[in-house]
């Protein structure tokens, strides 16, 4: 695990932790590209409307079927500034044999305050937003060749993002083999989280599941509504039914500093052959 930059701060404060050389640009690194669209016609959420950002690799051709990976709050994940630096962790992992060559979409929530309506459900809802409109319009716009393959397919996102992504590949693990996780809101899913018990009681699914966490999540010391807790459960049912999964965890808040120092090996796990 990341060492983090304060380690003599108090206990019970949380950490924050340094970006390693994975995070920045590296000379001689070949850059994607960026292209985008806006996404106003969904049949899935009608009266939404959102921008769709989509990093295409300098090694793709066009020739070959790209990997895909997606990500829920995608300005976030790729904002150079911020703590996830998508886009130039992809562009080094891609060029160091890491991962893939692989397309990188970017999905923002729907405006008009629909993210946690669009993202905590555990419902097929979303998983069907991404497989019947976004995919095929990133696809039909951009002209990108993409697999099929779910073990080439990756799906990551953050708070309720991070539960999103668990969702969408537990509701069509024929369409996205591979899970990110960050500080997943598993806590606040609408009726309870019921992944614990759905995992142990159902057969197990082609699923490689990584989930990172923090110590001082949000009601880090409440026995109702505890976010950390709740992603250890979720971790424990993978591990007691077999499960491919990792949980890596940081002594962060309910932020995405430990989970963007993280990123690029939680892809290496990820992406492993």
């Amino acid at each position: 695990m990341t060492e983090p930059n304060d380690a003599a701060a108090e206990p019970g404060i949380p950490r924050n932790y340094p970006h390693g050389p994975d995070s920045s640009r590296r000379d001689g690194v070949p850059r994607g590209r960026i292209e985008g669209f806006a996404w106003n016609d969904s049949a899935v959420f009608p009266g939404t409307t959102r921008i769709v950002q989509v990093y295409i690799p300098a090694q793709y051709s066009g020739g070959e079927l790209a990997a895909l990976m997606v990500f829920q709050d995608g300005q976030m994940y790729l904002d150079p500034d911020l703590e996830m630096r998508a886009g130039i962790v992809f562009d080094n992992l891609i060029h160091d044999g890491s991962m893939p060559t692989t397309i990188g979409v970017f999905v923002d929530p729907g405006q008009l305050g629909n993210r946690n309506a669009e993202y905590d459900p555990a419902d097929d809802r979303y998983a069907e937003f991404l497989i019947t409109e976004i995919i095929p319009a990133v696809r039909d716009q951009l002209g990108l060749n993409i697999t099929e393959d779910p073990d080439l397919r990756a799906i990551c996102g953050g708070s309720s993002g991070g539960n999103c992504a668990f969702t969408v590949a537990w509701q069509r693990p024929d369409r996205f083999g591979l899970v990110l996780g960050f500080v997943s809101s598993f806590a606040q899913i609408p009726g309870g989280n019921p992944y614990p018990e759905l995992i142990r009681r159902t057969s197990p699914k082609p699923l490689r599941v990584f989930l990172q966490a923090n110590r001082w999540d949000l009601n880090f010391d409440h026995s109702d509504l505890n976010w950390y807790s709740n992603n250890l459960l979720v971790a424990a049912a993978l591990a007691e039914n077999g499960y491919d999964h990792r949980i890596e965890l940081g002594d962060g808040a309910h932020n995405a500093n430990h989970g963007g120092v993280i990123l690029p090996d939680a892809l290496r796990w990820l992406w492993r052959t």
